[in-house]
């Protein structure tokens, strides 16, 4: 996601009450202090190759936990939590398996929303 995209994205998840409710709290910084932004980018990649690239539909909107991890919140922050999420906030289709292009792009905005709050 380019700059002019992260931005116009930006303006629209304004908009939305819900994502704009999740912040990174200081144990979830301390968090990513202590493993490195490496390590996140890993986990979650981790978490959108596991539960929703190739999601089942009974499953869909239960797959990422509220809390428990920065990357999870990232993912509600961002629509990126679950198949129709992704299908509303980043025009990912569901109904099939995510294309390694797409999987990229999902980890890159959860990563540059991260990067946003840890700034």
């Amino acid at each position: 996601m380019n700059d002019a995209e992260w931005t116009a994205f930006t303006e629209r998840r304004k908009a939305s009450r819900f994502r704009m409710r999740f912040h990174l709290s200081e144990k979830d910084r301390e968090y990513i202090e202590r493993k490195g932004m490496d390590t996140i980018e890993r986990h979650a990649r981790d978490f959108v190759e596991k539960r929703l690239s190739d999601i089942d539909e009974e499953k869909d909107g239960k797959q990422t936990p509220m809390k428990g991890h920065p990357v999870f919140i990232a993912q509600h922050a961002t629509g990126c939590c679950c198949r129709s999420c992704l299908e509303k906030w980043h025009h990912i289709p569901k109904g099939r398996p995510m294309t390694e292009s797409e999987v990229e792009y999902t980890v890159s905005v959860i990563i540059r929303w991260i990067q946003d709050e840890i700034s």
